[in-house]
């Protein structure tokens, strides 16, 4: 696990894939479970840690994420996403190749059952702007900017438009055994201090490697 800025406020860490945000019933490794024992035994903490989940990340999805270490941080942190002031970028593999920059605007729900989301009339409005950074064969990469933070909204609209993330087999791709998807980027103000932090860092694993751009 990557540490990539503590203080008595919050935590910025980075998660691998594969590794959920919070429990589920699989009780397998959680982000929040494991940075609440690196807390307590860093510090020697007696008791319960405190640990606020702000944003999340699917299981299969890589990237930055930040913690709230107290209450009112954790308020402040939501308070930024609601007012957006709180930013993500991501870096994506897609089938096929896109414009060079463009918004995707859909309509998006949840289904409980399937856990997979679908476009249609019903549900909440999602929107997310891109733009191609590099094309190699039968794959690009994107760099994607999340104006609203909806359930499975990135493989869901590039799926909707025929490019679906690059082996991402429940949204239709054929291809790989995987899809990739890495929150690269994240910036967002101090919740104290009110000054602006920005993390970024490059993925470099399986077929992001392939793409001279990240090099």
């Amino acid at each position: 696990m990557k540490i990539l800025y503590e203080d008595n406020h919050l935590i910025v860490a980075y998660k691998e894939r594969g590794i959920l945000s919070q429990k589920d019933i699989s009780n397998e490794d959680d982000m929040l479970t494991l940075l609440k024992d690196y807390i307590k035994n860093k510090y020697h903490k007696e008791g319960n840690v405190y640990l606020g989940l702000v944003h999340r990340l699917d299981r299969n999805t890589s990237g930055i994420m930040v913690f709230a270490r107290t209450s009112k941080a954790a308020s402040r942190l939501n308070e930024q996403i609601i007012n957006n002031e709180f930013h993500k970028k991501y870096l994506a593999i897609i089938e096929g190749k896109v414009d060079n920059k463009g918004t995707l605007i859909n309509k998006i729900k949840k289904d409980e059952k399937l856990l997979k989301a679908f476009i249609g009339e019903e549900g909440k409005e999602a929107i997310l702007n891109y733009q191609l950074i590099e094309t190699k064969e039968d794959k690009s990469l994107i760099e994607i900017e999340l104006i609203t933070g909806r359930f499975h909204q990135i493989r869901a609209q590039f799926a909707n438009i025929n490019h679906p993330l690059y082996g991402d087999h429940l949204y239709g791709s054929h291809k790989y055994d995987r899809y990739f998807l890495d929150a690269y980027y994240l910036s967002f103000l101090h919740p104290i201090s009110k000054e602006r932090l920005v993390f970024k860092l490059i993925p470099h694993d399986g077929l992001f490697s392939e793409f001279d751009s990240l090099k």
